[in-house]
């Protein structure tokens, strides 16, 4: 495989020159980076998304010249294969876990006759995931990758151990906190390492490595789930990830470390080592405090709280009886819309480093991007959340026959991420596969809303995963891909960031509309056809067991596929609906080309993304409006 490009060593030892203008300070005297103004460092004349405040620039600085360093020294093919391969396990790791816990996490909840907080769970995750993402990012450029990777392999393992031994939804729920905290960091550390060791022209097949074990996940998931037993053993099926997956992980971490050991022979390396990290100038106290502006806690905390507090609610307040009169639902989710504002001005007035940096976000190639992200995990949320449930009730599939297709769109989209990689390394323009991946999944949904119970509707679905799939492929990956070769090396973390934690609020949001839409519908549904409390509340609180009792065929059975099919059409008008902001947002989207550099090198003095790259698409758009606007004047 082609070798990366790294930028030349001299010009990583350039000074930075910090020139200021008009700048506008926050209470304590500091520039906040949203303001009108910023500090800008000249090394190739591109901008940081950071002011003077920003102490420890210094260790980022250095954490990417190393970076660079190992990049260079770790050119030789083999190598990269090695690389590969190691993400390739540590992905398989992972993917089969995350597979078959989103089953197990179905059983448990039955299990504590919660079935319905599914979405609840669902939320939290999600919210926790969006602030995590924050945190990684920020971290991974003052600190490094590998300690990132291996601390995020240790939160992973305690959510676990907690999950498994939970016996209640609640204790559930926090061990999911730190599962997701560790998993997600996994995700993206992973990601940005393949990042940096990839040229733009094959960033997209190295980003696709991870994923490729679901072509394999696909076929044994469904064995797994069905010989564990989930009913009697999800808790055991659960917690013996707690050491599978850190032993997936070592290829990846014996890796990364001999890539340090080869880096650490160049000469280039040894140049660096009179340059001192902000920690070992000014020691552990000033670190802390600078830490705190840097990863903006303050203002992760505000926006997890507003998420959680809003969201959250909306998925409890259903169910048997509707509880929206409770103070205890309505406290949190006025408090969440309360703190909107306080978090919009802690950012825009007072935070040093905010979680969304405006002078970034406001480019067309940025938003855009970040709009697609949002709405990939709300749309796959509400049409998915409780697809696998709907396929055990209300389409009579078995254990093994559900869990298989519901990773049928995963497994088509990895089938064919190698060879769409590979052409996109001759094809140098993402934008018209992007689109047409978006609207792919607007007849996938359109295909889910005709194909939603009976057993008529078994071809129905697997058809339109399959095509789900295929749009997944076109335009997940290479969205993240088309933002990251707009920008330089140095804001290459934060924008990837970007696009995963406005995934994690989109997971947040569809999961907290599906929750709220399956809890406040279904039960009502349910006694609506069966017209007994006892049975209803029985098969809306433990449908798994209901379903052993109550056969295919039977009255009580259909009365259930009825209300589930009811409840389903409406979960994916809403996905079909915004498939259609989908496909504008991919309309908005730059189209910069892809070369063999790993990332823009040319981009002026005062810019953050590189504006000179034409757009054809947009250019024909444009054109084809004015055409039309003029020909109607007239």
């Amino acid at each position: 495989m082609e070798s990366i490009d790294s930028h030349d060593s001299t010009s990583a030892k350039k000074k930075h020159v910090l020139v200021n203008k008009e700048h506008e300070l926050n209470s304590d005297g500091h520039i906040n980076s949203n303001s009108d103004s910023v500090s800008r460092a000249h090394d190739g004349a591109i901008p940081q998304l950071s002011g003077k405040y920003d102490a420890l620039r210094q260790n980022k600085s250095l954490v990417i010249k190393q970076t660079e360093i190992i990049g260079n020294a770790y050119k030789k093919w083999y190598f990269q294969a090695i690389l590969l391969f190691s993400a390739f396990v540590c992905g398989y790791g992972y993917g089969l876990d995350g597979n078959i816990r989103y089953i197990y996490t179905g059983y448990a909840t039955s299990s504590y006759s919660e079935h319905s907080l599914l979405s609840t769970i669902n939320v939290i995750n999600a919210v926790v995931s969006a602030a995590s993402q924050i945190i990684y990012a920020r971290l991974s450029d003052v600190f490094g990758r590998l300690y990132l990777f291996i601390s995020a392999i240790i939160l992973y393992v305690v959510g676990t151990i907690i999950q498994s031994q939970a016996y209640d939804v609640q204790r559930y729920a926090a061990g999911a906190i730190f599962y997701n905290a560790g998993y997600v960091g996994v995700i993206l550390i992973l990601l940005i390492i393949l990042s940096d060791f990839s040229s733009l022209k094959w960033r997209l097949l190295y980003q696709f490595a991870p994923t490729w074990p679901f072509i394999i996940n696909t076929w044994i998931a469904g064995n797994v789930t069905s010989r564990a037993n989930p009913i009697e053993n999800w808790s055991w099926d659960i917690g013996m990830w707690a050491f599978i997956f850190p032993l997936s992980c070592i290829p990846i971490v014996l890796c990364m470390l001999h890539m340090q050991w080869v880096a650490r022979k160049t000469s280039e390396w040894h140049a660096l080592k009179d340059e001192k990290s902000y920690y070992q100038e000014h020691g552990f106290a000033k670190i802390l405090v600078q830490l705190f502006w840097k990863l903006d806690v303050i203002g992760v905390i505000l926006m997890g709280c507003s998420l959680g507090c809003i969201l959250v609610p909306l998925t409890l307040a259903g169910g048997v009886k509707t509880t929206w009169n409770d103070s205890r639902l309505i406290g949190p989710f006025v408090l969440g819309f309360v703190l909107i504002p306080i978090l919009w001005v802690w950012e825009y007035r007072v935070a040093r480093d905010p979680i969304i940096p405006y002078k970034l976000v406001k480019d067309r190639g940025v938003w855009s991007s970040m709009g697609i992200s949002f709405l990939i995990d709300f749309i796959y949320y509400m049409a998915a959340d409780y697809l696998y449930t709907v396929m055990l009730v209300a389409v009579n599939e078995s254990v093994k026959s559900a869990t298989r297709i519901s990773t049928l769109s995963s497994f088509v989209s990895v089938v064919a991420s190698p060879f769409f990689g590979l052409i996109m390394t001759r094809c140098t323009r993402l934008k018209p596969f992007i689109m047409f991946g978006c609207c792919l999944w607007m007849l996938a949904m359109g295909l889910l809303y005709r194909f939603r119970g009976g057993r008529k509707s078994h071809s129905g679905i697997i058809g339109a995963l399959c095509v789900w799939g295929l749009g997944t492929t076109l335009f997940t990956y290479p969205v993240t891909v088309s933002v990251q070769s707009a920008v330089s090396h140095e804001n290459l973390a934060t924008v990837t960031a970007l696009n995963y934690i406005l995934y994690k609020i989109g997971s947040a949001v569809g999961a907290a509309v599906s929750g709220a839409i399956w809890t406040q519908t279904l039960y009502k549904q349910v006694l609506k056809r069966m017209g007994d409390v006892t049975l209803a509340t029985a098969a809306y609180t433990s449908p798994y067991t209901f379903i052993e009792t109550y056969t295919w065929g039977t009255p009580q059975r259909v009365a259930l596929m009825n209300a589930y099919r009811y409840v389903q059409r409406l979960e994916t008008i809403v996905a079909l609906v915004f498939c259609a902001p989908l496909i504008a947002f991919s309309l908005c989207l730059r189209d910069p080309k892809l070369t063999d550099t790993v990332a823009v090198e040319n981009i002026e003095e005062g810019e953050y993304v590189d504006t000179k790259d034409n757009d054809p698409i947009l250019d024909w758009f444009k054109k084809f409006t004015s055409k039309f606007s003029s020909s109607k004047k007239e």
